[in-house]
């Protein structure tokens, strides 16, 4: 019995340092070594400062700026902390909103988004990733589709020719991954930052 229990804990010890201590550190190894920019978050910077990851969306509500795609992640209420609230882009409840199609409220939240568009003077289709949100609601992207859908109201509002934001957005179209996977997309963070480089932020 107690040779069988040794055996037992000296297993438990092994495969512990095995998969908990050596497996993550040469795998944290590797990745510092190949990819450090990766490993380390793909942050994004501007004059030295961190803004932001590629990898995380972020909320744009400016009219001068291009907007991510909705999101459904909540944070605590302030006024009561067992309740949650709408908190667009927050980063520690990765989620999506588990709201079914008939749920009054995603119709509701999808009508008003299609509202939004149609003041903005948005005439033709609407693409899709424009008013529903991503699973993870932190998408860092959207749709070539859903950025020139937005091109009139960035170049209204910082007084631009629309052809130059127009092709803006299509210098910052990423294509799919290993050209199969995935559709084309655009980096919103990417794509502001470009923007703010034309001038007139």
């Amino acid at each position: 019995m107690l040779q069988q229990l040794r055996v037992a804990v000296i297993m438990l010890l092994m495969f512990t340092v095995l998969t908990g201590v050596i497996y993550p550190l040469s795998v944290s190894g590797v990745a510092w070594i190949l990819m450090q920019d990766q490993a380390l978050g793909s942050l994004v910077r501007k004059d030295g400062k961190v803004i932001g990851s590629s990898l995380v969306g972020q909320s744009f509500t400016s009219e001068r700026y291009f907007h991510p795609r909705p999101s459904a992640t909540t944070g605590p209420d302030a006024t009561d902390p067992s309740k949650t609230v709408d908190a667009p882009y927050n980063a520690a409840a990765s989620t999506g909103s588990n709201l079914g199609p008939i749920t009054k409220k995603l119709i509701d939240r999808v009508q008003g988004s299609v509202d939004g568009l149609r003041q903005e003077g948005v005439n033709g289709p609407i693409p899709v990733d424009a008013v529903t949100t991503s699973s993870s609601g932190l998408d860092p992207d959207i749709s070539p589709e859903n950025a020139v859908l937005q091109v009139p109201r960035v170049a209204k509002a910082r007084s631009l020719p629309e052809g130059r934001v127009h092709a803006l957005v299509n210098a910052q179209v990423e294509g799919r991954a290993l050209g199969i996977l995935g559709e084309p997309r655009v980096n919103v963070l990417r794509l502001n930052l470009a923007l703010d480089s034309l001038g007139n932020p």
